[in-house]
This record gives C-alpha cells, structure tokens and sequence, in this order.
C-alpha cells in the first residue's frame, strides 16, 4: 500500500509500509546532504521528501493513560491491522530503522527543544517572524509535532492556531483574510495546524467549495506567500505523509480510545473512501504552489516519533544557528529559613486526592 504517484513524483522517500521492496519497485530513493537539504528529484522540480524511514509505528501505548473502555467494533480497519502487522514483519527483516524507543525519542527531542528555545531567543533578539505550516492527510500527526515544538517554548513567543470552519460572515470575506490576523508579529513563532491549503486539500475533496474558487486559489496562494515573504516573514510549508494502512489503524484507535474519540468526526469517516482523491487534490496544490520563495517540503509519518524528529531537525538546520549568551541572574540564599504558607483567611486549600 504504497501512495505511487506521490513516490514517483517526489522521489521515492516518503514511504511507510514495505519500503525497501517499494523503493525498489517505483524508483531508488535518494536522501539528503549531511544537513538534511533535500536533493533535487530527477525531473528537476519537487523538493524531495524529508524521509523519516522509520518502520510503521504500532498502537500507542496506553500505559500512560486509562485503559479502553471499548474495544475495536468488527469490521473496522481490521484488514488495516492485518497490513500493519504484515508490513511490520517486512520492516523487521528488511527496513533501514526499527522503530525508535520511547526513551531514546525523548532524549532526542530534549536536544531539539534545547535548539528550539535559541531559536525562539534569537527571533526574540532580531525581531524575525517565523511562520510555519503544517499540512497532511488525517492522523498524520500534525498535531503531535506542533506540541512537540511548542511544549518547550513560552506560549508568548509561540502560538499553534487551529481554526473551525469559517463563519457565515467570514464565508463572505477574501479567502485569505481569516488567517491574516494570526501571522506572526515581532519575535513570535505561529504554526498552522491546517492553514489557507484547506481549499485546494479538503474544501475540494469534500465538495465543500467550487473547482472555480480551488483554481482561483492555487492562483492566489503564491502571489500571498511572496507578499509574506517580502515582508520579511519566515516561511516554512511542510505536508506529512501517511500510508492508508496506517491511517485506518490511527482511525481506529480513536474510535476506540475515550481520550481520543473527538479527533474521529463524520468528515473523517467520509475521507477515509476518498485517500486517492485526497492525493490527487495534493498533487495538483504542490504543482501550483511549490515555488522558491515558499517551496513545500514532504516529511514520512508512518512513523510518528522519528517524523517529529525529522521535521523539527529540518527546521532549525534552515534557520541560523545562533547561541546567544544566557543573561545572568543572581540567585543568593534566602536571609532566614524558607517558610510555609499560612491562610489568615476564611479559604484553605481543598484536601488533596
């Protein structure tokens, strides 16, 4: 289950289930410098894709969290769990990687998030805009790597914007004009969960606006990007690749998990019949708004750990890398031994659990 227009057109990198065979099959992957820039594809015209490589990431683990009440309903992604399992037992005989452990993830993502918060304090510093977009199919992950990013960043330096559907008045405006409120003032990194490319992803997919207004789009998206990037604002696009196996799989976990049954809505179940259609609305927005001054980049998510590894390793290696010195704080000892809080009041604390 290999997404092959995607691989043929982008080089091969962004594959999920069977990679190595499918590598072969569709095209020799090629990678990336020893920085992460992407090499040019044969044509000469996409971005290749970030490859996570990793083999395709299993069930999370509920360990840190209530057990299921309810169990898969039958019928329900259970041939996605048989590829699951068969690609598993290919990735373990052939894949590059197995898959990362979770604290070997967590030690990693510490040093990135170390980067991060220089990166945040040299935009601080300069009063650069950074903006970045994180667009894909459903279950990717988006979510996951924005958190990711931004756990570790004081929340008035980094904003994440997820936007409802628009409003009956903002259904009336120029397209653009709902997100322009939220770019990125002085210092602030803004990152998109979802952004202006719902037009030419899901509103054409679902029937949700005209092929005049996604062809009027994909015309205007360009020509705003560079009105950003002119401005001086940071531009980053990246869109996160899953395989339908695994997609199905992550499905179905949020039907059966409590915790995650809100991610799981009536559009979701109606896409998961349209994945082909999805990819075609991907392709046809990449071709007309892959462009040098707000290129796209394609990250592998079939494995969710080593793509947020991937994407954030990615981001700061285009950025500079700017330590900037750490400002001295003094810290003497208290005058006299550290007291308790006393309540002089009618209020106490309640009892704790």
């Amino acid at each position: 289950q290999v997404d092959e227009s995607s691989t043929r057109r982008y080089g091969g990198a962004g594959l999920g289930l069977g990679q190595r065979a499918a590598v072969r099959r569709l095209g020799a992957a090629r990678g990336h410098d020893r920085t992460g820039q992407p090499v040019v594809s044969r044509d000469g015209t996409w971005t290749e894709p970030v490859a996570a490589g990793g083999r395709p990431c299993a069930r999370r683990s509920t360990s840190r969290g209530p057990a299921r009440v309810s169990s898969r309903p039958p019928g329900f992604g259970t041939e996605a769990a048989r590829m699951v399992r068969n690609a598993k037992h290919k990735s373990a005989n052939g894949g590059r990687h197995e898959r990362i452990s979770r604290t070997d993830y967590e030690a990693r993502l510490e040093q990135l998030q170390i980067e991060l918060n220089q990166l945040a304090r040299w935009l601080q510093h300069t009063g650069n805009r950074l903006l970045v977009l994180v667009e894909g199919r459903d279950t990717a992950g988006k979510g996951g790597v924005i958190s990711a990013i931004t756990e570790a960043l004081p929340p008035r330096w980094c904003r994440s914007i997820a936007l409802p559907k628009p409003s009956e008045r903002e259904s009336t405006q120029w397209y653009f004009q709902r997100y322009v409120k939220y770019l990125p003032a002085a210092g602030e990194i803004v990152l998109f969960d979802r952004s202006w490319y719902n037009r030419a992803g899901v509103e054409a997919v679902m029937g949700y606006c005209t092929p005049e207004q996604t062809s009027a789009f994909l015309r205007q998206a360009p020509a705003f990007e560079r009105l950003l990037v002119d401005d001086g604002i940071l531009v980053f696009k990246y869109w996160l690749t899953v395989d339908q196996a695994l997609q199905e799989e992550r499905f179905a976990d949020r039907l059966s998990d409590p915790l995650k049954r809100w991610k799981l809505s009536p559009v979701d179940l109606e896409a998961r019949e349209r994945y082909e259609a999805y990819g075609e609305a991907r392709d046809r927005m990449l071709e007309a708004t892959h462009q040098p001054h707000a290129p796209w980049t394609l990250v592998d998510f079939n494995d969710q750990r080593r793509g947020r590894l991937t994407l954030i390793r990615h981001l700061l290696d285009r950025l500079p890398d700017v330590s900037l010195p750490e400002p001295q704080i003094d810290f003497p000892m208290l005058s006299g031994k550290p007291r308790r809080e006393r309540y002089l009041g009618p209020l106490k604390p309640i009892r704790n659990v």
